[in-house]
């Protein structure tokens, strides 16, 4: 059997123009241009095992996306002082590898994570959304009220079931542990709100944003959106907030990469696949 390296690759793209990260028959998406890309480049079917630590929805932004793939070791060889900037000239301007690097085999971009971190940006500017951001930052028709967002986000963080905020995959859990939920508003005027999570079920960071959105301009009480952890089914009272207004910004893993295999265990015997 060849030998193979398994390498690490940080991946932006403006998510506006995919249908999610997925790839998807007759749909366009971040992992259908990319593997394009890398087999014009290496050849078909070369690069394998393309594994993303969020699969992200069609819309949704990346700052920060990690995967991973696999490449025989002579082929990497070959190919890498040059691999990168390749890319750059084939992949189309609203994705981008921003680096690429070699790890462990025991490294799963996936399984591997220790966290997801996201942020959502909104405006309640009279005005709208600036027309340069418009594709970042989902324009509010009506006032927020910082306090009362920080308070709604406040019931939030901790190890709950978020079943009400989540889209039910089935023999899927949707117990999840929000380590970070927070609001600020910055000195252009953009709210953001930062969560980071263990991982995420489909849909639950836009309709925790939809939940907190209710209260900040005053049409829910600060304690509704943690009520609604009680229940075991997605509510419908819960608003989906539109996808263009959420990018993910950073996936944290083990400092020490002799811990990468113990973290993927971990994490595949609490859970099966879901993500955000």
């Amino acid at each position: 059997m060849d030998e193979r390296t398994r390498l690490r690759l940080d991946v932006a793209y403006d998510g506006s123009d995919f249908s999610g990260w997925a790839p998807q028959p007759d749909r366009r998406t971040v992992a259908g241009v990319l593997v394009e890309a890398l087999d014009r480049i290496l050849g078909a079917g070369t690069a394998s095992g393309l594994t993303v630590a969020g699969r992200t929805d069609a819309g949704v932004h990346a700052t920060g996306q990690v995967c991973h793939l696999d490449l025989p070791t002579e082929v990497w060889q070959g190919h890498e002082g040059g691999l990168l900037r390749r890319l750059a000239r084939l992949l189309p301007p609203d994705v981008r590898v921003r680096t690429m690097t070699v790890v462990p085999a025991t490294f799963d971009a996936r399984f591997s994570a220790t966290f997801r971190r996201y942020e959502y940006r909104v405006t309640d500017a009279p005005w709208g959304a600036e027309p340069l951001r418009r594709h970042e930052i989902l324009a509010w028709p009506r006032p927020l009220d910082l306090d009362r967002l920080a308070a709604a986000a406040a019931g939030l963080v901790g190890e709950h079931d978020f079943a009400a905020y989540c889209r039910r995959k089935e023999n899927a859990t949707t117990l999840r542990e929000v380590t970070r939920l927070d609001w600020r508003r910055d000195a252009d005027g953009i709210l953001v709100a930062t969560v980071q999570a263990d991982a995420f079920c489909q849909a639950m960071v836009r309709s925790l944003v939809g939940a907190m959105l209710a209260v900040g301009e005053g049409r829910r009480p600060a304690q509704w959106p943690a009520g609604l952890l009680t229940r075991r089914e997605r509510s419908s009272e819960v608003s989906v907030a539109p996808a263009h207004g959420l990018t993910l910004v950073a996936v944290g893993y083990p400092d020490d990469p002799a811990e990468y295999a113990r973290r993927a265990d971990a994490t595949r015997r609490l859970r099966v696949p879901a993500e955000s």
